[in-house]
């Protein structure tokens, strides 16, 4: 009998955690890398309000790129790898998701939000070490999902989700013309409900 007592208080506990009162934690973005044409690892799924991407960061937590590992990789991808450094923070605030310049070289960063409304061309953001940029806007987003534009430039589109390349440019103003030429970049997937 006390065993099917304590059985009883377990399934009662299982039962109470899915209750429809329990608080559920819900991710606000997933963040994959590539290299080049390749996503390397998993999605890394972010639940916390802020979420550090780095290279190497002694005593850090989050996205540890370094420990990704990928059978072959080129010279450029190696030499990109190396210049991430402690990266970039990515925070989600009231008014959007902001990116935080952590490394030593500059990082580059698309968006929809970022995109002139009604612009033929892709708008690519360089963002120096040490700056910050809003890169990706609630408000902006929810606008542009109502005047949905059906001409996409540069492959697949997702209208919630950010490409940030390290240290390599790319678009009209660079020779890399889309970003699945750069050898290290993220794409932030948004989740839409805030």
């Amino acid at each position: 009998m006390a065993s099917q007592g304590r059985n009883n208080g377990i399934t009662q506990c299982a039962n109470a955690s899915l209750s429809p009162d329990a608080p559920k934690q819900s991710h606000w973005c997933n963040v994959a890398y590539w290299e080049h044409r390749t996503r390397v690892g998993r999605l890394y799924t972010v639940y916390q309000p802020a979420v550090s991407i780095f290279y190497d960061l002694p005593q850090g937590t989050g996205f540890c790129l370094g420990q990704l590992s990928l059978d072959q990789r080129s010279s450029t991808v190696q030499r990109t790898r190396g210049k991430i450094g402690y990266g970039l923070l990515l925070s989600k605030e009231p008014d959007g998701v902001w990116a935080y310049n952590r490394s030593q070289h500059p990082i580059f960063v698309n968006s929809p939000t970022l995109d002139v409304p009604g612009s033929r061309s892709l708008v690519v953001r360089k963002v120096m070490p040490g700056y910050s940029i809003k890169v990706f806007d609630y408000e902006r987003s929810s606008m542009l999902r109502q005047g949905a534009e059906s001409e996409l430039l540069d492959g697949p589109y997702d209208p919630n989700s950010v490409r940030i390349s390290f240290a390599k440019g790319w678009g009209p103003c660079y020779s890399r013309q889309f970003i699945t030429s750069c050898p290290c970049w993220l794409e932030i997937l948004l989740n839409n409900h805030r």
